[in-house]
């Protein structure tokens, strides 16, 4: 038996010993934040026996909480919980976006005082980019931060803040340096969401969600000690940490999407019904669907792929435009059409008539329109795709 196959069994076993019936399927995932209380007994289990594991940051070094694992070594522990249907112990922005940062850009201090804490499930982050006059033109942002001594004082707005009702810090595009071509005299600072200084107010979305937020400053505090990277050359620090949230390797890793609910197929069958053949009576329809599920496969394959060719574990670099793009693409069709497929029961809101998975694909897909438009926006993705991966002239 190889060393990896050792591995893959030794997974299992433990994984179908350790995994609690409550942390399996679709529910809750902490992030680590202080506000947010777990509802499930299991769910506090799984994450406990995972951080003991060092498997909620598994390819992090052991010092900082993580368990080392080789690429090869965590695309078998990511295959072995979906064969299980196991959640993610722990998500968020801490483990996708910000702690991969710091072990590429932060100083010995600051990855000993974040990514543990990261690691453990005792922080939630958020993002501090977006401001409401610089969203694709992101460089243009005006949010300032002056030098206070041993620390600066941040005044301005950023919007579109995913989670900061719920978020003990952030990571925040400051400008430091406003004499400067805009690209330049941005900083990349931490600071805490605990403080006077720092107001939020979620924003009603037309799914009838709140996950984004304005976040307002005035004199907040962020300390010199949690300056990321060199004073006024963050834009090369924000633009990393992108790359992570457009393609973490956990997303890479995984196999097909993983919707609550059925599939495109069984969906058809369910609303449109079969011909004397079996097939979805819709011949439109069933085609539509067929080629959905196949391009999902194949794109699974490339990502899978690409976590195999990627050196050391590292997330890639501005190929992830490829996949942000094309996935959300792929996202918004399936939404689409499962909506589609249902017909008049694929617009359902509330009441008696509709049963919960209609109601909640209909607000899927509407949630599913901003897809394309954060984390960069589909038309930012393809102009880097142009520039930094076929190298074509601007």
């Amino acid at each position: 038996m190889s060393q990896i196959e050792g591995f893959r069994e030794e997974t299992r076993i433990w994984l179908e010993k350790n995994c609690p019936t409550g942390a399996k399927g679709i529910g809750q995932v902490p992030t680590g934040s202080t506000k947010i209380k777990i509802e499930d007994p299991d769910v506090t289990l799984w994450l406990d026996r995972m951080i003991e594991k060092g498997w909620t940051a598994p390819t992090w070094p052991k010092e900082f909480g993580g368990a080392d694992l080789s690429t090869e070594e965590y695309v078998v522990l990511i295959e072995e919980m979906r064969r299980l249907d196991a959640r993610p112990a722990l998500g968020g922005m801490g483990t996708s976006m910000i702690g991969p940062t710091l072990l590429e850009y932060g100083t010995d201090e600051q990855k000993q005082e974040h990514l543990p804490k990261i690691a453990k499930a005792e922080v939630a982050w958020c993002q501090g980019y977006s401001e409401p006059g610089s969203g694709s033109d992101l460089a243009s942002l005006n949010t300032r931060a002056v030098d206070s001594g041993d620390h600066y004082l941040i005044n301005g707005q950023k919007i579109w803040t995913s989670g900061a009702q719920w978020a003990d810090w952030m990571f925040c595009l400051v400008r430091t340096d406003p004499e400067v071509p805009k690209h330049n005299g941005i900083s990349f600072v931490l600071l805490s969401m605990a403080q006077p200084g720092v107001t939020v107010k979620p924003i009603r979305l037309i799914s009838g969600n709140s996950p984004f937020c304005e976040t307002f400053f005035d004199d907040a505090v962020a300390y010199k000690a949690n300056l990321v990277g060199e004073l006024n050359k963050g834009w090369t620090v924000g633009k990393r940490l992108l790359q992570h949230e457009r393609s973490g390797m956990a997303s890479l890793v995984g196999a097909q999407s993983r919707d609550p609910g059925a599939t495109l197929q069984e969906v058809a069958h369910s609303y449109l019904g079969t011909d004397r053949e079996g097939k979805v009576a819709d011949a439109a329809l069933r085609s539509r669907a067929i080629n959905h599920e196949i391009n999902d496969a194949a794109f699974a394959l490339t990502r899978k792929r690409t976590v195999q060719e990627a050196e050391d574990g590292n997330t890639p670099g501005p190929a992830t435009s490829i996949f942000k793009m094309y996935g959300t693409e792929l996202e918004q069709d399936k939404s689409s059409l499962m909506c589609e497929i249902r017909g008049t029961q694929g617009i359902g809101w509330e009441g008696s008539s509709f049963d919960s998975d209609e109601i909640e694909w209909t607000r899927s897909w509407l949630s599913n329109r901003a897809a394309s438009i954060y984390s960069g926006t589909n038309e930012i993705q393809r102009n880097i795709i142009a520039k930094r991966v076929l190298g074509l002239p601007d």
